[in-house]
């Protein structure tokens, strides 16, 4: 069994608008998340929506990364789509120096990266994407933080390129046996009762391991646990997970300092 954590970040995706247009409440999510995962213009954002991200998150002292996706603003970035790994490689490089130039300009510069969406699925589960997307951190920006997914390919990839990584688990989601995430159209898939995800969250943290969906426990570090901003419930998820931790004596706090 993994070691229990003493404190952990909440994290949560931001800057999801396009436009005019915008997608969940990022100004009552940076009261409570302690890291904020900044779209860079290909699944969702542009330059006004990221500069504006970066310098709330400024304000309210809440670390900032990129979070590339797939070129796909029809389909959120939650679409596969076919890419060679070179296109991968670049098509990472390109959003995290966005990220860098914006956040920058922000006065409040990027500290990691995450992947987005089916991206961050594909780098999960194929080990050759995995290394593509790392190589793109290594190449634009050694010192950043890696976080990712628990369990999956870019774990491996990124620690092997040495990179520093973080790994997260989300409080929303369900787990399959595997250590993926379940499909999002399976039953359950999706969790919107804040106080069934903040139960979740305490237990996976005590145990240090995540739950899956059938109830068996798999040991992993915990640095992170993501809370998705795009949902009806996520302020209230993300104050019940918040609550509940703190409440079983775990601090919150982010896991890259700021700048």
């Amino acid at each position: 069994m993994a070691q229990a954590a003493k404190a952990v970040d909440l994290n949560s995706d931001m800057g999801e608008g396009f436009g005019a247009y915008s997608i969940g409440n990022d100004a009552a999510l940076l009261d409570i998340v302690t890291s904020a995962n900044v779209a860079c213009g290909f699944h969702a954002g542009d330059p006004e929506i990221m500069a504006s991200t970066f310098a709330l998150a400024r304000e309210r002292n809440v670390a900032v990364g990129a979070h590339p996706g797939y070129q796909d603003l029809w389909g959120f970035g939650r679409r596969a789509m076919t890419h060679t790994n070179g296109e991968i490689e670049r098509l990472v490089a390109y959003q995290i120096g966005a990220a860098q130039a914006l956040s920058a300009y922000a006065g409040h510069p990027i500290t990691y990266v995450k992947a987005h969406g089916a991206l961050s699925h594909h780098v999960f589960a194929q080990p050759d994407a995995a290394l593509a997307f790392c190589r793109a951190i290594k190449a634009v920006d050694s010192s950043l933080v890696c976080l990712v997914m628990a369990f999956g390919a870019q774990e491996r990839a990124a620690r092997d390129l040495g990179l520093e990584v973080r790994t997260e688990i989300f409080a929303d989601r369900a787990y399959a046996d595997t250590g993926g995430l379940m499909p999002r159209g399976a039953e359950g898939a999706v969790i919107h009762d804040p106080e069934q995800a903040a139960e979740r969250a305490v237990r996976m943290v005590r145990e240090g391991a995540v739950v899956t969906a059938t109830g068996k426990l798999l040991p992993t570090q915990i640095d992170s646990i993501c809370v998705h901003s795009d949902t009806p419930d996520a302020i209230s998820i993300a104050k019940a997970v918040r609550a509940g931790l703190e409440s079983n004596s775990v601090a919150i706090r982010a896991f890259a300092p700021l700048p």
